[in-house]
């Protein structure tokens, strides 16, 4: 009777210990960077806390109202001389519909300088692509150089967005400067560090 009792006892435990867990494991969300993995700067980066849903105007430069705010979250980055970035994360219903998202990010930012020049008459925009990064399932890089000769302001950017099974992620980093500023090099590591940080 007492070896009935124990079992019990155990398989009651056992049964609590599963329940207990099956709620966090439910409740597991993606990863984000911290500011000290953005691309070094001369002045530290701060973070602001991960916010639901997209970023203000619908999303990213060059992919406004691509990203879905549905199962998004995202944080922003700063430093004190105007360089700035922002990772958004998506989770997507099936593992299908995070390729297809990935696959409208990269059109996106590829067709992002002809699309603000036909937006804003004046502006000099090129986009370029860098590649694919061996990281999960793939990772791929852009950069946005921007110049307005009526202003005389020049920026650039960098962009990324890797997938990691049905969750997405989109970096980018931005600052005043031209192309040969960009911290490509390092943009990359953080690149893979964002998508393998997800899980």
């Amino acid at each position: 009777m007492n070896k009935f009792r124990t079992a019990l006892a155990t398989a009651a435990a056992l049964g609590l210990a599963a329940f207990a867990t099956a709620p966090a494991q439910a409740a597991a969300q993606p990863a984000f960077l911290a500011a000290s993995q953005m691309p070094p700067s001369s002045t530290p980066w701060t973070a602001t806390q991960v916010f639901t849903g997209v970023p203000e105007n619908g999303g990213v430069l060059c992919a406004p109202y691509k990203i879905p705010a549905q199962n998004t979250r995202y944080r922003e980055f700063s430093t004190e001389l105007d360089t700035n970035g922002v990772q958004v994360t998506t989770v997507a219903r099936t593992e299908a519909d995070a390729v297809k998202l990935v696959d409208t990010l990269r059109k996106a930012l590829a067709g992002c300088g002809p699309l603000l020049e036909r937006q804003n008459p004046g502006l000099h925009a090129v986009s370029a692509s860098h590649g694919k990064l061996a990281v999960e399932e793939g990772a791929w890089v852009y950069s946005l150089d921007t110049a307005d000769p009526q202003i005389g302001n020049t920026d650039i950017h960098l962009f990324s967005v890797g997938r990691d099974g049905r969750t997405v992620t989109l970096v980018r980093w931005g600052q005043m400067g031209d192309f040969k500023d960009a911290p490509l090099t390092a943009f990359r590591t953080t690149t893979k560090t964002a998508v393998n940080k997800l899980y």
